[in-house]
């Protein structure tokens, strides 16, 4: 899973993009994952289980569950797979918007 994400990071770097994180895994694995997948983005810990603040006020169910926002912050997707295409025409947007 991370080195996509990596990938996304490094691609879109510059543009009106932000990848943000949210785990809810104890916190001693949360920091270890970090580290160890050098995660260089905003990650939240949510608690150490699955009914933290973040995933209840979401409504999270699965894991992991990805939301597409766009710059107006509508959420355009939601799911288990991140729409790269839909993601580039978002960034698009963002941009002809500036």
């Amino acid at each position: 899973m991370y080195p996509h994400e990596r990938s996304l990071v490094k691609k879109l770097e510059g543009k009106p993009f932000v990848l943000l994180g949210v785990n809810s895994d104890p916190k001693a694995r949360f920091r270890a994952v970090m580290k160890k997948e050098n995660i260089t983005w905003r990650s939240w810990w949510d608690g150490g289980n699955t009914s933290g603040p973040i995933a209840s006020a979401w409504g999270i169910r699965g894991w992991p569950t990805l939301y597409l926002i766009d710059h107006k912050g509508i959420i355009r997707s939601a799911g288990h797979a991140l729409l790269e295409d839909e993601l580039n025409k978002l960034v698009r947007a963002a941009e002809a918007a500036q």
